[in-house]
């Protein structure tokens, strides 16, 4: 029997439910159960993909080629389950099947209403897609008592019905803000939070409340009274030093035993975290450490490159290192020296983008590592601006930029607008829809005999996740690989070049995919464990 639990959020919004949701997946798994993680998002948007970063944070892509929630990428770093397009749902998407629905004729004439034509919807998304899995987490964006979330809430609670209790569980997660002048934690927050809800019709079956201190006795007592649930049943969410500690932290203070307690489960048997420990243990006792300068565009909210740094971290963990990570805004270097930024980092890495701003000074980026020979790694636009730099500066081609930023006598970055996946031929046009009309997902790649990336992988054909629309032009290639910069990973059909790299620099690669999204800290992507090691040989040398 498949299990539903819910999870909500209460009080303010960012308190880690997606990081919350991973974790309690984490645990079950831990027991021997089969999981899969879901994330409800209340927006308008039919997705997050034509969204700025400032607003939302990164966009996740799965090997199926949806942009999801970042959660997602919480969700598959913690269990290892990839994830989905049936995993993320937007209000903006319900409601463009709906009324596609209503145009077909499918509701037979019925006037159609948020109850029950949308809120069926919803219940058809939790439910669908389903296999063997023992439990379907479903985590609702947004905070309890926000107008967007309510048609969410309301399915959720249909749910809880239809179902019954035996097969759902609501989990409903709380800030406990300590007051400083009153020297206490206060729980009023969080007994409005769950007043909300009793609103709408849900009784949470569990609260996890977090907190940045230990919660008294007496609060917890306090919280379980006035809230009506059970003592066992408040989960104190402490923070932690590391993210990695969180499943352990969780199951310390009983959280998967109490949703096994709830369904009637068994939870004598103690769950194997040893792996999380052995992460712990190596993020918390490094042998020593290495700094990485990543040079972006959206600096400013590191939300935007989550995935990124968390890959990073993994890189460190695979190397027992600790990664220290200097943000820097990629437009400094249109006014300042890139030499007193970049100098002192064993590493430089250039992230993907959109658009022109920002961009000459990523290439300063570029021409620093290559000249300084310090370890380059540039993902998506990183590999672009890695070609131009190329282009520019050692095959004498001036006015090499890409198209991307306008006319360009030397495109040597260009709109791709026809291409195959599988078998099927994709086509795109400037004019289009921005939305969804990236080349997205996994696409396979092809790497060269003899190339530092075959050695990476250890394999000749890999699989990475694409989110681009502009691809390096291959009438350059011969004379960017005349310049020294080889095509070391290609298509299938030898039309798209994947992968760019400097045979006789210590470690330079550039890469058109994506590879954070894949990398796990109980597996480490092979190119994030072989840049951090390039980068701790380099500081040996400083």
């Amino acid at each position: 029997m498949t299990r539903f639990i819910f999870i909500t959020g209460g009080v303010v919004s960012s308190l880690g439910k997606g990081l919350a949701s991973a974790a309690l997946g984490a645990c079950l798994q831990a027991r021997g159960f089969k999981v899969r993680l879901r994330k409800l998002d209340p927006y308008l948007n039919v997705d997050p993909g034509t969204m700025s970063p400032y607003q939302h944070g990164e966009v996740y892509v799965t090997d199926d080629g949806a942009e999801t929630d970042l959660d997602l990428g919480h969700y598959e770093r913690f269990t290892g389950v990839a994830s989905r397009k049936s995993d993320n749902i937007t209000t903006g998407r319900i409601y463009s099947d709906v009324i596609a629905r209503e145009r077909r004729g499918d509701y037979l004439g019925a006037t159609v209403q948020v109850i029950p034509h949308v809120t069926n919807a919803i219940k058809e998304f939790v439910k669908s897609d389903i296999t063997d899995e023992d439990f379907i987490l479903c985590e609702i964006g947004g905070t309890v008592g926000d107008i967007e979330s309510l048609p969410f809430l309301e399915a959720i609670r249909q749910l809880g019905n239809e179902l019954g209790r035996q097969a759902t569980m609501f989990i409903h997660l709380t800030l406990l803000p300590y007051i400083p002048s009153a020297g206490e934690l206060k729980t009023k927050p969080t007994q409005h939070s769950v007043k909300e809800l009793l609103s709408v019709g849900i009784q949470p079956d569990l609260l996890m409340c977090r907190s940045d201190r230990d919660i008294p006795e007496g609060e917890r007592k306090k919280i379980a009274l006035f809230c009506n649930v059970q003592y066992g049943a408040v989960i104190p969410a402490l923070d932690v030093d590391t993210i990695y500690q969180v499943p352990v932290s969780y199951h310390e203070q009983g959280l998967d035993a109490q949703v096994c307690k709830h369904f009637g489960i068994d939870e004598s048997q103690e769950p194997n975290l040893d792996r999380w420990v052995n992460i712990v243990d190596r993020v918390r006792q490094p042998e020593g450490e290495v700094t990485i300068a990543v040079v972006g565009k959206y600096t400013s909210l590191l939300d935007s490159y989550k995935s990124l740094a968390e890959a990073l971290t993994h890189g460190g963990i695979a190397n027992n290192v600790k990664v220290r990570l200097n943000w820097i805004d990629s437009q400094i270097f249109e006014r300042e020296d890139a030499v007193h930024y970049l100098e002192p980092c064993h590493g430089i890495l250039v992230p993907g983008g959109f658009g022109e701003r920002g961009a000459s000074g990523k290439i300063e980026a570029v021409k620093f590592a290559r000249e300084r020979l310090v370890p380059y790694f540039g993902i998506c636009f990183g590999m672009q601006m890695a070609v131009i730099e190329t282009a520019r500066n050692l095959a004498g081609l001036a006015g090499a930029s890409s198209t991307e930023f306008g006319p360009s006598a030397e495109p040597v970055v260009g709109l791709m607008t026809e291409w195959l996946k599988g078998n099927a031929l994709e086509k795109r046009t400037i004019s289009g829809d921005l939305g969804g009309t990236l080349r997205l997902g996994a696409y396979d790649c092809d790497l060269q005999a003899g190339s530092r990336v075959r050695a990476i992988y250890g394999a000749e054909r890999i699989s990475e996740r694409h989110r681009h629309r502009y691809e390096v032009n291959m009438d350059y290639r011969e004379r960017l690989e005349a310049a020294g910069l080889t095509f070391s990973g290609l298509s299938p059909d030898g039309v798209l070049p994947e992968i760019v790299e400097f045979s006789d620099h210590p470690w330079f690669i550039g890469v058109q995919f994506h590879p954070e999204l894949k990398s796990k800290p109980f597996d480490p992507h092979p190119l994030f464990t072989s840049f951090i090691e390039a980068a701790v040989r380099q500081s040996r040398l400083v």
